[in-house]
């Protein structure tokens, strides 16, 4: 019993140290826990206070600027923006957010590969040219050949997009027209049918003479791939990883020459659209990316009366690999002098043609062409029977008729067909274009190119009247483009010609493709059959 008394002081004693120590550790934790983020603030304070560190995205650019729209200090525009409507036309502010010339000119380099490069013929303005050239120099295109007339060669449009890193601008002058009818193509017969006619006839000529004409300044500037685009389609390199059409044509083998992109056709929702590249997302896909029995299963209702399933051209657009003997076989593809090219088609990517997104549509194309609003005088006019239909209603019914006629024939308002068609793959939903094109307006790119431009001069009013004085004096010297403008050696181009025409080449008097209508349910096509 003694024993048993003996041994409880001592274990009361044991019982007491230990709880001591334990109080005495958890105090000296709660005082690092305290004492170890007030350390870290203290230090954060002196690194902040001193400049001693930089973070690491402030070194973004070689200038130490902050990010687009960062800046403390908005950029310096001249006094007279306020009042200009060149540079309303397409920015959402007055003060853009986006420094144009701060390291994003989209000014590409040398080592990037494959170089791209896109010629179009175009008139249009400013509010669809700006979008169009800078999405696509987005997905990874670096050079642009412009043949303009109309709205885009005046001066307030073709000042802007010269001054854009990689666009380089070729007006029609009466030297350019010389100097194409002595051109190789003009004295060949596969273009020859469509020589003295108007309208469609005339552009589709145009475009083929531009097209031979940027091959050559396409090789002077060391381009890869070459494509001809019109300022209503937009690249859709869809099945890459990074939505990049330099990285679809990366990955082309080195044997092939040309690659098609079918088009899909824009199927807008509302009659009232301003800006089709922000506001148009569905998509009527085309033949060649769709089963035969859907495709056939569905013509009808995917027509909706109209005289084929797409209101125009079905046979998409390509691209060409810059090389010897290259030349255009019209606006929709390219040829070669001395081989049949070796081309192949993709299953994803398009191209989006955008086709009368806009109801204004149908009376600029009535506006830019004279011919007679009969169905035998616009056969003489227009290639295609939707284009011809759209003619003779622009040019004979009345504001409301036609506006009539655009809704029952172009808007898709039926939201049930619309779900249908959905849901069996002919119509399509594509938002990358539009989110591209909505964050460059966002940004304040399009606004700050203009005013970048406008700011050359000391008001508008100067800028406006110094550049067609430019331009005065240019046709007074030159008499309009001279042939290094365009990137034309006479001598070369003639010794090639020398060269090729020792060789027989049947494949040079193929007819130019023109644009053509997707199959029709009267065309002898093989339908699959379901066993």
């Amino acid at each position: 019993m003694a024993g048993q008394f003996s041994l409880r002081p001592i274990s009361s004693s044991s019982s007491s140290s230990s709880s001591s120590s334990s109080l005495t550790l958890a105090s000296r934790l709660l005082f690092l826990l305290t004492l170890l983020p007030l350390t870290l603030a203290c230090f954060a304070f002196l690194l902040q206070w001193r400049g001693g560190l930089n973070d690491p995205v402030t070194r973004w650019s070689p200038d130490q600027h902050e990010f687009p729209g960062m800046s403390t200090t908005a950029p310096s525009i001249a006094s007279h923006s306020s009042h200009s409507d060149c540079v309303d036309l397409l920015g959402r502010s007055h003060s853009p957010a986006f420094s144009y010339y701060r390291d994003w000119k989209f000014d590409y380099g040398t080592d990037l590969k494959p170089k791209i490069c896109i010629t179009t013929s175009t008139s249009a303005g400013l509010e669809q040219t700006l979008p169009w050239i800078f999405y696509h120099k987005v997905i990874g295109v670096s050079n642009f050949f412009l043949f303009v007339e109309g709205k885009a060669a005046s001066p307030n449009v073709s000042k802007v997009l010269e001054t854009i890193p990689g666009v380089k601008v070729i007006y029609r002058t009466k030297e350019l027209e010389e100097q194409q009818t002595k051109s190789r193509i003009w004295n060949e017969t596969w273009l020859s049918s469509f020589f003295y006619k108007p309208c469609n006839y005339e552009l589709f000529v145009k475009q083929s003479l531009n097209m031979e004409m940027a091959i050559v300044m396409a090789r002077s500037a060391g381009m890869d791939w070459i494509i001809h685009l019109d300022t209503d389609e937009l690249m859709h390199p869809a099945g890459t990883r990074e939505y990049s059409l330099r990285q679809l044509l990366a990955d082309v083998p080195s044997n092939v020459d040309m690659v098609i992109f079918p088009n899909y056709e824009s199927s807008v929702e509302r009659d009232d659209v301003k800006e089709p590249f922000s506001e148009v997302s569905m998509f009527k896909k085309n033949y060649d990316h769709l089963p035969k029995d859907v495709y056939f299963g569905n013509y009808k209702d995917a027509t909706r009366g109209n005289p084929n399933y797409f209101l125009t051209y079905g046979n998409g657009k390509s691209a060409a690999r810059i090389q010897d003997h290259l030349r255009p076989n019209g606006a929709h593809r390219w040829h070669n002098y001395m081989k049949t090219p070796n081309e192949i088609k993709l299953d994803e990517a398009a191209v989006l043609h955008y086709t009368y997104p806009k109801f204004t549509d149908l009376t600029s194309r009535r506006d830019r062409c004279g011919c007679k609003p009969t169905k035998d005088d616009v056969k003489r006019c227009f290639m295609l029977e939707f284009d011809r239909a759209a003619f003779i209603i622009a040019s004979t019914a009345t504001e409301e008729e036609m506006l009539r006629w655009y809704r029952e024939r172009i808007v898709w308002t039926d939201k049930a067909l619309n779900l249908k068609l959905l849901r069996k793959g002919i119509l399509t939903r594509i938002y990358a274009p539009m989110v591209i094109i909505q964050g460059l307006r966002n940004s304040g790119i399009f606004s700050s190119v203009i005013s970048s431009a406008v700011q050359n001069t000391l008001a508008k009013d100067q800028f406006l009247s110094s550049v067609e004085s430019s331009n005065s004096s240019r046709r007074i010297e030159s008499g309009g483009l001279s042939s290094r403008k365009v990137g034309i050696n006479r001598g070369d181009s003639q010794a090639t010609a020398r060269k090729v025409l020792e060789i027989v080449d049947s494949l040079s008097d193929l007819s130019a493709i023109p644009p053509l209508s997707p199959p029709s349910l009267d065309e002898d096509v093989p339908v699959p059959v379901d066993t």
